[in-house]
């Protein structure tokens, strides 16, 4: 079975870039502009793994995380936050939340996939 994945930022064109890198990977993908856009395809099924922007409109990242969270079908799920912003004090709140993980943008592809495999 495909294993689904749930790509959060309000820059089209970095959401493309992370699509493309795990559709190539052989990932499905679905894509939300923000926060509550993501939260709202959350409510309507379960991904594998969700890949967030911290800086959106709406909602931001920490904020998506925390409220996935809330969503019992969501506790084992990975919640990777991918941003260009990685102080240890934001880091933290994103644990605080949640977060399983953290990548900085640029993001490398292929760290990428590193981390969607280690858990998914």
């Amino acid at each position: 079975m495909t294993k689904s994945i749930l790509v959060v930022d309000d820059t089209r064109s970095m959401r493309a870039m992370v699509a493309a890198v795990l559709q190539g990977a052989g990932y499905e993908v679905a894509e939300a502009g923000d926060g509550v856009e993501a939260l709202e395809l959350a409510r309507q099924r379960v991904f594998d793994m969700v890949v967030t922007d911290h800086n959106m409109p709406r909602m931001d990242g920490v904020t998506l995380v925390r409220e996935l969270r809330k969503l019992p079908n969501y506790d084992p799920v990975a919640l990777i936050v991918l941003s260009t912003e990685a102080s240890p004090e934001l880091k933290q709140k994103g644990r605080e939340a949640g977060a399983t993980g953290w990548m900085a943008k640029p993001f490398d592809p292929q760290r990428m996939l590193d981390i969607v495999g280690k858990f998914i």
